[in-house]
């Protein structure tokens, strides 16, 4: 018979890691007595990282004494003590590779169901002074599990489990863990997966990626039940010399470069919404990269640019670079792509951020599509509006076509209902009045805060969130769970003396840095230079560190659970071999 042998609980505390500030409650200790359990979580404890803890699937974590002495064993220690994995109940029974997701357990005055396996968090290292802590969970099937309160009640150390009720599938805490984090994402384990209703929103999402991506045509790499996203591979690596055949200014501060391949040599289309990598820059000035969004019809590579005060990239195409003058660009990538299908389309875009939903435009007028498309845009003015007739004529080939375009700051000279159709900004209020259809395909680009109001508006309005696409032009926002919000400062060089290793180049970031081997991988070194970055694990599980890898390779210490997609790199465990740029 399974037994409660320990109940613990700990309420969020300040700790200092790594010269940061950690928000957690991973430090547990064991209660004496009978202690209520209720929907949330038990009387005395308490989440730190409400958006990666907590909730009502994860309410009471379980971890088994049959794992402490297995850590115990392989880690070569004997101090461990209740608690010390995070988890709420301590239990001798209840094996990760016997218990499943959705069996039923009463234990005490409270009826409990299993959810899910253990998240995998970074923060259980630092409790265990074992930063690799979240890899060796998965890699060795013991992650332990948490349970959803059925029924609220009292519970207490030396408490029997009973089971009540067996989940659908039969599918254990193992192997449900592995099936998301471990390669070999089995298709009939996911559709079996999914037809366990117990399982968690998060996971079931996770699992639905990855039978969609299975789903399509032309297998693609990497793990879109982690990322969210997935696309093909880019068609090379590196870079490749382009000829700038076409220049065009297309608003008082925007202009277009068409660029062909040097040598003839074939160019792999690019998937409507796609950027690129361009180098920038004569010899002996420092080489400028940055990241643009393709912006014209398929089979074609045209980036358009907006002049940026005091931007180096933006001031010498618009100043030096001429037709004729050769540039080095990456191939194609990018997850932000048109779908296909016949839901509505909507295109949502403000300033630059026109020119990858330019590109979705074409690709609809291109195949007459007969989808109902949406055409939303706002600027300032007639003068700051590149591409008016070009889009225009784009929507005049569709035979279901809207659209609006908002001026905030209309001139004398710009005619209403005629150049724009209405005054302020689009907002959320807008949407709403145009009546836009909720079941359709949402594709959002344009500043961060119009980003941002737009995408929690449309949720808000019920449009679910796998129909919500968005592309950030320069660096994205970070994800740093549980680090105490410091000053925000712009990148630059890491301080101290300068490395004398390969040179890192952070593309969206505009900043060229030497390596140092005194970082451990490539995400300590971003973080010492302020560059924005997204993790969790910190050791090659979760992939929310994952980023372009634009050029140049990288070794990994240690190797990644899963391997990221082709022509990506997990920066939380990658060191570099040479030179490399990243899409950071």
């Amino acid at each position: 018979m399974a037994r409660l042998l320990s109940v613990n609980v700990g309420l969020p505390r300040d700790i200092i890691w790594q010269g940061r500030t950690v928000h957690t409650s991973v430090w547990k200790a064991p209660v004496t007595g009978p202690r209520m359990v209720r929907r949330l979580n038990i009387d005395g404890d308490g989440q730190g990282d409400l958006a990666g803890h907590g909730g009502e699937h994860r309410a009471v974590f379980v971890y088994q004494i049959d794992s402490y002495r297995y850590w115990e064993q392989q880690l070569g220690r004997s101090d461990s003590e209740y608690g010390q994995f995070g988890e709420n109940f301590t239990v001798d029974g209840l094996a990760d590779t016997e218990v499943c997701i959705g069996d039923r357990y009463r234990i005490g005055g409270a009826l409990f169901e299993v959810t899910q396996p253990r998240v995998t968090c970074y923060r259980v290292g630092i409790r265990m002074n074992v930063p690799e802590m979240a890899a060796l969970l998965v890699t060795h099937g013991r992650p332990g599990f948490y349970f959803r309160v059925l029924e609220e009640g009292q519970v207490e150390a030396g408490d029997e489990i009973v089971q009540v009720a067996s989940g659908p599938e039969r599918l254990n805490v193992s192997e449900i863990d592995a099936l998301l984090y471990k390669p070999g994402h089995v298709s009939d384990k996911l559709e079996r997966a999914l037809r366990i209703p117990a399982l968690s929103a998060g996971w079931r999402r996770s699992f639905e990626a990855l039978l969609v991506r299975q789903g399509k045509d032309g297998a693609t790499t990497g793990n879109a039940g982690l990322t969210g996203a997935a696309a093909p591979p880019p068609a090379w690596r590196g870079f490749r010399g382009f000829r700038v055949a076409g220049k065009v200014r297309e608003s008082g501060n925007v202009v277009s470069l068409t660029l062909e391949p040097t040598g003839g040599q074939p160019v792999a289309t690019a998937l409507p919404g796609q950027f690129i990598v361009l180098r920038l820059g004569a010899s002996p000035a420092p080489t400028l990269m940055r990241s643009y969004s393709l912006s014209g019809a398929p089979g074609t590579l045209r980036v358009s640019i907006k002049r940026e005060a005091h931007g180096a990239a933006s001031s010498y195409v618009d100043e030096t670079l001429q037709v004729g003058d050769i540039v080095q660009a990456s191939a194609a990538r990018g997850s932000f792509t048109l779908r296909s299908g016949d839901t509505p389309v909507v295109l949502l875009s403000a300033g630059i951020g026109v020119t990858p939903v330019l590109a979705m435009l074409h690709s609809l007028a291109a195949e007459a599509s007969t989808r109902e498309i949406w055409w939303l845009y706002g600027t300032r003015s007639g003068r700051e509006h590149p591409f008016a007739e070009e889009a225009r004529e784009l929507l005049d080939a569709l035979a279901r076509r809207h659209s609006h375009i908002s001026y905030s700051a209309p001139g004398p000279e710009d005619r209403p209902g005629v150049d724009f159709d209405a005054l302020g900004h689009l907002d959320m209020r807008a949407v709403e009045a145009l009546g836009v259809p909720k079941d359709g395909d949402f594709y959002i680009c344009g500043p961060s805060a119009f980003m941002r109001d737009l995408t929690a508006g449309l949720a808000a309005l019920g449009v679910a969130p796998d129909r919500i696409h968005t592309e950030m032009f320069g660096a994205g926002p970070s994800m740093t769970p549980g680090i105490a919000a410091t000053p925000v400062r712009p990148p630059h060089l890491p301080e101290g003396p300068a490395g004398a290793g390969p040179q890192i180049s952070f593309a969206r970031s505009g900043l060229n840095v030497r390596w140092d081997p005194a970082f451990h991988n490539l995400l300590e070194l971003a973080e010492a230079c302020d560059v924005p970055v997204r993790w969790s694990c910190r050791t090659g599980v979760c992939h929310n560190c994952e980023s372009g890898l634009v050029a140049g390779t990288v070794s990994y210490r240690p190797d990644p659970v899963d391997a990221p997609a082709d022509g990506n790199v997990l920066i939380c465990c990658a060191q570099p071999e040479g030179d490399i740029v990243l899409d950071l």
